[in-house]
């Protein structure tokens, strides 16, 4: 098999038969690899590693893969974009597969491998989203960041992974094992006036997270436009956040961006945010967290728990960090929403962290002390809410800025500073894509019976007190993903 190493047995080499894609359907008109026709992977998968995580991982675990399967089903973010890749593969099977049941069967088992931070796996997830097929691309994520929370909530693991043969083959027998797993998407709309003077925009889009630079900012001609405003938009899967915790995290990127020949290794990545939370302020936040900077001075947020009646949610004064979670993991595998108890259910109308129920949960937290109250079992932050969409309205007020964070990835965020001017940040529900989970998967799904129960529901602390069709929008991560007319598309939707 072309590209593969020599493994010590037979079954080795049968082993990774179940995954290898030959090379006409890859490399569109080029000949087929084999005659007769080559036998068909159960388990045919596309890889996708960001060889510039992990320290020298990323670019280990590229050899191997590349070793072990056709080098070209193995990609490396650093040289092309996942959209480039999935747009030039799937124009090839379309136009394959009428003649080809092999590559018919290619395409209807295909699965992904994507071996990065959350911030990649999170590009990932928003060109598959993009791709609208009628069974999107099941996806396996490997971490390999500092938090890993998208991996970890669906049973991959937090820790950066083995990269010898013998790993990276144990990964893919539990990708080939795995069941999918649907979970909602989240479209992300952030609007801010232009600048009055030049041409520059109010953020450096380089300085935004991948799922908001992708598409920079809306067209003039679309309908979401508004004049003398810039708008972007985009996606997230696992939460958003703002406040205190994000000006930690945009502390620590900022640090690896001037020196990230320092940030090798996970252990030291993690340890270094952690003193980060000390010097900046966050668990002595009454002390230098000005009050001005808490999520209630900043700005007046407004939820939506049925279609079309927006309601005021109340923060209390004390929060200075709030969070907006999807998945039950949050700061390196940490649950923020926990299990509510049968009474806080009856009382508040509150349920689990569910990932495919269409609901966000809202939490927040006064300061680094609050937040390790995680640490406790059944521990949880402040229940705020659980929404189908929630808007964030900064006025202008005592501060000149806050701190964002989308999967992992923060920036600086400009607020008002005039009278008539407003930042909106609506976060809303579009859709869902597939997941691979493990037998460890922690995340819950209210339509799988077979998802981790809620045994803890009734020892829960007592720590603290669908969008219409015609809204849904492109992630924009794959904006240049274009299929021909020519092409059948029959199968899409």
């Amino acid at each position: 098999m072309e590209g593969t190493l020599t493994t010590d047995s037979v079954s080795d080499s049968d082993f990774l038969k179940e995954f290898y894609i030959p090379n006409y359907i890859l490399v569109p008109d080029s000949k087929s690899d084999s005659t007769p026709p080559p036998q068909l992977p159960q388990c045919p998968v596309l890889v996708f590693i960001n060889s510039k995580s992990g320290g020298q991982l990323g670019a280990d675990l590229l050899k191997t893969y590349s070793a072990l399967l056709n080098e070209n089903q193995v990609f490396d973010l650093g040289k092309e974009a996942p959209d480039v890749v999935l747009r030039r593969i799937y124009l090839n099977l379309e136009k394959l597969k009428s003649n080809d049941e092999f590559a018919a069967k290619i395409q209807e088992k295909l699965r992904i491998i994507v071996a990065g931070g959350d911030g990649t796996a999170g590009w990932l997830l928003g060109v598959v989203c993009d791709l609208k097929l009628s069974h999107p691309l099941p996806i396996a994520t490997m971490p390999l960041g500092t938090g890993n929370n998208l991996p970890f909530a669906f049973g991959w693991g937090k820790k950066n992974p083995g990269t010898d043969v013998q790993a990276v083959m144990a990964f893919m027998k539990k990708v080939k094992n795995a069941k999918e797993m649907k979970i909602d998407n989240w479209h992300i709309l952030m609007r801010m006036r232009a600048p009055k003077e030049g041409s520059c925009d109010p953020i450096a889009p380089l300085e935004l997270p991948h799922s908001l630079h992708a598409v920079h900012r809306v067209s003039p001609t679309d309908e979401l436009n508004m004049e003398g405003y810039i708008t972007f938009r985009g996606g997230f899967w696992n939460y958003f956040s703002m406040g205190m915790d994000a000006q930690v995290s945009y502390a620590f990127h900022s640090e690896r961006k001037l020196h990230p020949e320092k940030f090798k290794n996970q252990l030291i990545n993690q340890s270094t945010y952690a003193k980060l939370g000390c010097t900046q302020g966050w668990f002595l936040a009454s002390l230098y967290h000005p009050s001005s900077r808490n999520i209630a001075h900043l700005a007046t947020v407004k939820i939506m728990k049925k279609t079309g009646q927006w309601e005021k949610l109340h923060v209390p004064n004390s929060i200075r960090s709030i969070v907006c979670l999807n998945l039950p993991s949050f700061s390196g595998g940490l649950n923020p929403w926990g299990t509510p108890n049968s009474n806080k259910r009856r009382d508040r109308g509150l349920t689990p962290p569910f990932v495919d129920d269409g609901l966000i949960e809202v939490v927040g937290f006064r300061d680094a002390w609050h937040g390790l109250v995680l640490l406790a079992p059944n521990g949880h932050g402040t229940r705020l809410a659980q929404a189908h969409r929630i808007r964030f309205e900064f006025h202008k007020g005592g501060a000149d800025h806050t701190f964002m964070r989308i999967d992992g990835e923060p920036w600086k965020q400009p607020l008002p500073s005039d009278d008539d001017n407003t930042v909106l940040v609506e976060i809303s529900h579009l859709g869902q894509v597939n997941m691979l989970a493990t037998d460890d998967c922690r995340s819950r799904s209210v339509n799988d019976p077979s998802s981790p129960s809620c045994h803890d529901a009734d020892k829960d602390s007592d720590e603290e007190d669908s969008v219409p069709a015609e809204d849904f929008r492109k992630f924009g991560a794959a904006d240049t993903f274009r299929i021909p007319d020519e092409v059948d598309i029959s199968h899409l939707s």
